[in-house]
C-alpha cells in the first residue's frame, strides 16, 4: 500500500513561478530546440515538434527533470490554432460537399475501434475495465484523462498509455509518407507567399485567438484553446478579411514548446518500464491503424477524396499533432483539422454515455 500523502496546501487558481521552474522551463525548452535543430538538419519529417518530443522524452526516461509551463502551452496552443484556420482558403468549398460521408464514417470508426482496443487492454494487457475501456477509446489525451478521473479508473495507466499512442503515431506517419512519397519536411505557412503581417492582419489574427477560444470555451466546445481560434480564424479567412498566417518562426517556437511537453510527460517512467509501454502502447497503436487504413480504403472507393487525406483523417493522433503532420505532408489540413474536432467531439458527447451504459450491465458481471 502506499503511504498516506501530507495534506497539500490551497493552491491558488494562478501558481507564481519560481526562480527554479523559470530555470527548469528554460532547460527542457533548451533540450527541445537542440533536438528540433538536429531532425531539421537530418532532413526528417515534422522537425522541430518530432526533435523536442524525443529529446526531452529520451532524457525524462533517463531521469532528467522536465517541466513545460501549462499556461504558455496553452499560448502556443492558440497560435496554432489561428494558423490552421489559415489553412481554410475559398477554395474548399469546392470539395467541402463529401465530407458529412466521412464525418458519418468517422463515428462508426470511434466505436469499432474502442471496442477492439477495449478488448486488447482488457484480455490481454490486463487492465481493469474501466481502465481499459478509457485507455482503447482513440480520444484526446486531456478528455481521456478527466473521464478516467470521473469513472474511477486508473488515470496514470490511461495518460501513459494515449500518450505512448501519440507518440508513436506522430513519429511513425511522417516517416511511411516519407518512403511513399517524395515529400519536402520543411516548414510552410499559409497566405500569400512573401506578404508580411499588416496592423489589421495582427488584429484580425489576434481576435481570433482571444474572441476565438472564449467563445469556444463559453458554448463548451471541445478543446477550446485550439478550436476556438481556428474555426474564427478559418471564417474571417474564408470571407476574405485575411489572408494572412502566423510567420512561419512563431509556429516553429509553438512546435518545440508542444514537443517538449509531451515528452515531459514520461516523467516518473524508466527505461525499465519502457518494454512494456512500447509493447502495449505499440500493438495498440498498430490495432487502431489497421482500423484506420481499413475505413481509409473504403471511404476513398466511395467518396475518390486521396488515400492520404483519410488516413491522416483517421489516425489515432492528437488533435494538434496530425493537423501539423498534415501540414507538413502539405496534405488538406482543414480537412484533417476538421475531422479529428469531430473525433473528440463524438469522444466527450457520446463516450461517456455509452461507458454509463456497458457500466450498468458490468454491475451484473464481472465486466463493464
Amino acid at each position: 500500500m502506499s503511504p498516506e500523502l501530507p495534506p497539500q496546501p490551497a493552491r491558488s487558481p494562478v501558481r507564481r513561478l519560481t526562480r527554479a521552474d523559470i530555470y527548469l522551463f528554460l532547460r527542457t525548452i533548451a533540450i527541445g530546440v537542440i533536438g528540433g535543430a538536429i531532425f531539421n538538419a537530418l532532413n526528417l519529417p515534422l522537425p522541430w515538434m518530432m526533435g523536442a518530443m524525443a529529446a526531452t522524452g529520451g532524457l525524462t526516461l533517463a531521469r532528467v527533470e522536465m517541466a513545460v509551463d501549462s499556461r504558455l502551452r496553452t499560448l502556443m496552443i492558440l497560435v496554432l490554432g489561428v494558423f490552421l484556420g489559415s489553412a481554410f482558403s475559398p477554395e474548399i468549398l469546392d470539395r467541402i460537399a463529401l465530407w458529412p460521408i466521412t464525418l458519418v464514417a468517422l463515428v462508426g470508426y470511434v466505436f469499432v475501434s474502442t471496442f477492439v482496443v477495449y478488448l486488447f487492454f482488457r484480455f490481454i494487457a490486463g487492465f481493469d475495465p474501466k481502465t481499459a475501456f478509457f485507455a482503447g477509446v482513440p480520444g484526446g489525451l486531456n478528455e481521456m484523462i478527466i473521464l478516467t478521473q470521473a469513472a474511477g479508473g486508473d488515470d496514470r495507466q490511461v495518460s501513459v498509455m494515449h500518450t505512448t499512442r501519440i507518440f508513436f503515431v506522430v513519429m511513425t506517419l511522417p516517416f511511411v509518407f516519407r518512403v511513399m512519397e517524395d515529400f519536402d519536411p520543411a516548414l510552410r505557412s499559409f497566405g500569400e507567399a512573401g506578404a508580411s503581417l499588416g496592423t489589421i492582419d495582427i488584429v484580425m489574427l489576434a481576435a481570433s485567438a482571444v474572441i476565438g477560444f472564449y467563445a469556444a470555451r463559453l458554448l463548451r466546445i471541445p478543446a477550446p484553446h485550439l478550436t476556438g481560434p481556428m474555426i474564427l480564424s478559418a471564417t474571417v479567412h474564408l470571407s476574405g478579411l485575411t489572408s494572412a498566417a502566423p510567420p512561419v518562426i512563431v509556429v516553429a517556437v509553438a512546435q518545440i514548446i508542444l514537443g517538449s511537453a509531451v515528452g515531459a510527460r514520461f516523467a516518473g517512467l524508466t527505461f525499465h518500464d519502457l518494454g512494456r509501454i512500447l509493447r502495449l502502447g505499440g500493438t495498440a497503436t498498430v490495432i487502431l491503424l489497421t482500423i484506420s487504413v481499413a475505413f481509409s480504403l473504403a471511404l476513398e472507393a466511395i467518396t475518390g477524396i486521396p488515400f492520404g487525406s483519410l488516413i491522416l483523417a483517421f489516425s489515432p493522433g492528437g488533435l494538434t499533432e496530425m493537423s501539423l503532420v498534415a501540414l507538413a505532408l502539405e496534405i488538406d489540413t482543414a480537412f484533417v483539422a476538421t475531422h479529428h474536432i469531430a473525433r473528440i467531439s463524438v469522444v466527450v458527447i457520446a463516450i461517456p454515455l455509452l461507458f454509463r451504459i456497458l457500466d450498468r450491465s458490468g454491475s451484473r458481471n464481472e465486466d463493464i
